[in-house]
Parts: structure tokens; sequence; C-alpha cells
């Protein structure tokens, strides 16, 4: 038997994103460029290395959570360290509060992030203006703090986000001191951070510094008291000052915002008048519902390149019975997913945990039933509704209930020659309550 089982069971974690910059995880990497409307990877990569590599760059990059995004920026870290820049990247995940984050909070982060980075070159920075603000901030928050001003950078930054982590009245309290000051503490980014660090990195051989903040996608959807939501006000309302800093930058934004009234407001401000990069679905299926024998084949490859990584791609297809039944039960867990990326794992690792392969059909259509009724139980009966407009028009409009319907991953977005066009979830294509939807559908027709 050529299958690892332990090895397979680890690449297909649907939590883990692929390292491209790590050989044995680019192994399992496949290009879904040809079937996803281009090389948008290359785009980014083009324009910092390309076009703009003295001069700093702010680009948005968005898609669907959990359709590859993360894999896709590891892979633009990649290939931008072989031109020889250097990387930032972080999963804002690990070091905001999502549900309650703030610019100043994105831009200490970046900071605490590039300097750590820096600090492992061997690379100490002391922006002046951040020793007086951790001894002005021990005094303000009249909290416990073992803040040493002669510290590195990143420590402090650490120790304070780590603080205001445990208090919701601590933090606010924190960005209300800051607040005001957001201007001076960005130029202090900008000027002895920064620009610095570009002087000394370009001292042993590096072209420039690029941030790519991923996760930012992940903020929490509500409320504001201004009766702005959290990602308007982040991106659109103060996108002007996150596209200041003195480097290049890459943000994850939501999905949604593109699909906003302000959407125009937002490549204006945060993009610089240059429309985010939207990562779509593996498409499975055509707008006609016909299935798509290009992106089929890619996401058979997907699975079997994890099995697989040091076979031949022709010669994979020979080995589908090492995991499956037949090819027919492969397609149906493709075809099931809709080219989500992390459903499609995670299907494949429910699999894994309950028995070893090769599975029966059987087998698979009871863990699929499973997961469709796990996402059914979540719909409202005016989330159906909304589901059942998308389905007739393959169109999402900009209104906050749509926006529920992306980000609960009811609909997925697919591009062809024709421009993009949106699905219902498989999963729930195969519900109870759609089906009699569809039926209904039909009778009218007829």
């Amino acid at each position: 038997m050529l299958l690892d089982l332990e090895k397979f069971y680890q690449a297909c974690n649907p939590s883990r994103p692929l390292i491209i910059g790590n050989a044995a995880d680019r192994r399992y990497y496949i290009d879904f460029a040809s079937v996803r409307g281009g090389k948008m990877i290359g785009a980014l990569q083009r324009t910092i290395t390309r076009i703009s590599p003295e001069t700093p760059t702010c680009q948005l990059f968005t898609g669907h959570i959990g359709c590859g995004k993360s894999t896709e920026l590891l892979r633009l870290k990649a290939e931008l360290e072989q031109k020889q820049f250097h990387v930032v990247y972080f999963e804002s995940t690990h070091v905001l509060e999502m549900v309650d984050v703030d610019v100043t909070d994105i831009f200490l982060a970046i900071a605490g992030q590039v300097s750590e980075s820096l600090e492992a070159m061997q690379i100490r920075l002391h922006p002046g203006y951040f020793r007086n603000l951790f001894t002005e901030i021990k005094d303000f928050l009249q909290t416990p703090l073992d803040l040493d001003v002669g510290a590195e950078l990143s420590v402090g930054i650490a120790k304070i986000t780590a603080k205001t982590k445990e208090s919701v009245q601590l933090r606010r309290r924190f960005r209300d001191y800051l607040e005001p000051r957001t201007e001076n503490l960005l130029k202090s980014i900008n000027q002895e951070l920064l620009a610095k660090a570009k002087t000394e990195l370009q001292a042993l051989g590096k072209k420039g510094l690029v941030v790519i903040v991923d996760n930012l996608d992940r903020v929490g959807i509500r409320t504001l008291p201004s009766g702005r939501s959290l990602p308007d006000y982040l991106f659109i309302d103060r996108g002007e000052q996150l596209r200041k800093l003195n480097c290049h930058v890459v943000y994850t934004i939501p999905l949604s915002l593109t699909f906003s009234n302000d959407s125009a407001e937002l490549q204006h401000r945060l993009g610089g008048g240059v429309a985010p990069k939207v990562l779509p679905m593996i498409p499975v299926r055509l707008r006609s519902g016909a299935v798509y024998p290009q992106g089929l084949e890619l996401m058979r490859q997907m699975l079997l390149a994890r099995a697989f990584p040091d076979i031949n791609p022709e010669n994979r297809l020979n080995l589908i019975a090492e995991v499956f039944d037949s090819v027919e039960t492969l397609d149906r867990l493709c075809l099931i997913s809709g080219g989500h990326v992390r459903s499609f794992l995670g299907l494949l690792f429910d699999c894994l945990r309950e028995k070893d392969p090769p599975f029966e059909r059987l087998f698979l259509e009871r863990v699929i039933r499973e997961h469709r009724d796990y996402r059914a139980k979540a719909i409202t009966d005016d989330e159906w509704e909304l589901i059942f407009q998308v389905v007739q028009q393959q169109k999402v409009r900009g209104d906050i209930e749509y926006q529920v319907l992306l980000r609960s991953l009811f609909v997925f977005e697919y591009w062809d020659h024709q421009g993009t066009w949106f699905s219902v979830n498989p999963f729930l294509a195969e519900t109870e309550k759609f089906q009699s939807w569809l039926d209904k559908v039909h009778q009218k027709v007829l």
C-alpha cells in the first residue's frame, strides 16, 4: 500500500493552510488559477516586485472563509521571498480581538509583528515614541504592567495586547487613550520602525518589506453606536489611515464589503483606486448545473496530491482505489463540496477519523448526510427565501441579509468567462426544504 495514513491525515487537516515555503507542503499544492479566473496571487506579486518595488503599495484580497486564501497568501510570501523581499505574514486572529478591533489595534499588531520578525534577524529598533508610550500607558491604565522601556519593542506590544485582551473595560480605556494619538502612532511606526527597517534590510540585500495581514476578513459583523458596521468603519471610514503604512501591505477584507453600497469608497480609500482581488470557489459545475470537467479534475488532484505527493499527477489516478471504492465516490465528494476547500477537506478528515480507506460510497453518504443536517439546522425561513432568490438570479445584492448568506457559506461565488455568479451550497441543495421549493418552481414552469 502506497498510502501513508498518518501523513495523509495530517495533510488533510482543514484548519491548516499549506505553507508553500515548506518543501513538504509544496508537494500538496494544486494551482487552480486556470479555473478560478486568473493568477490573482501573481497580480499581487507583480504589483510589488515589478510595478512598484520602491513605493509602498496597499492591496486588498478577499474570498469566502475557507476557500484557500491563507494558502494562496503563503504562496505569495514564498514567491516574494524568492525575489529577495522580507515578508512578515501573520494571522490577525492570533493577535487581535476580532469582535472588538480598531485601527490602532491593527497598527500595534503590525508594529509588533514587524519588530518581532526583525529581532529574529538581530535587527533591534527602539522607537523613542514607543518608549514614552510604554511609560505613559502604565500610569494611564493604572494596572500592573511589567513594561521595561528598554526591552524589545515586540515584547512590550505583546504584553499590552495580552493585558487588554483580558478585559473589555481595559481595552476600551487603552483605545480611548490611543485614538487621539493615532496620527502620531502612525508617524512613529512609519519613520522610526518601517523606514529604519527598510534601511537595515537593504543593507542585508533585501529589496523591501512586505506585511501580509491575514484573517482580517473575520472581524465581527456588528453594528457600532454610530450605526455603521464594524467592517464598514474599519475598512472604509478609516481606510485612508490603514493604507498609509510606509511598506507594502496586503490586507484580507470581508467578502461582504465588495457587495456593499460603499464598495466604491472602499476601492478609493483603502485600495487607492484599485478593487480588491476576489478568490472565488473552485468551480466543479457550470452556471447551467452541468459538471465542469476541468474543475472536477483539479479537485481530484487536490485529494490525490495529499494522498500520494511523490507520485506523478497522471499516475495518481491509477491509485484512487486506495482511497475510495470508485472514481464516482471521489467525484461525489468533490461535487458536494462545491469547490470549497475547507468543506472538502473537512469531509475527508471526518472519514479518516472513523475508519481507514478505501471509503465505500454508503459510508461517504452517511458522513455527507451528517454535514448536511448540521448546516441546515442554522437556517431561518427568511434566510431560505434569500437563498431561493440567489439561486433564481445567480446574483447577490449588497443588503446586510445577503452578506449573512455569504459569511455563513449558504451561497458560494464562482467565476467564468461571463464574470461572477452565485449558487447555493450543494449541501443545502440536497435538503428537503430546498428540494420542495425546487419542485414548486418546476411545477410553475410546466
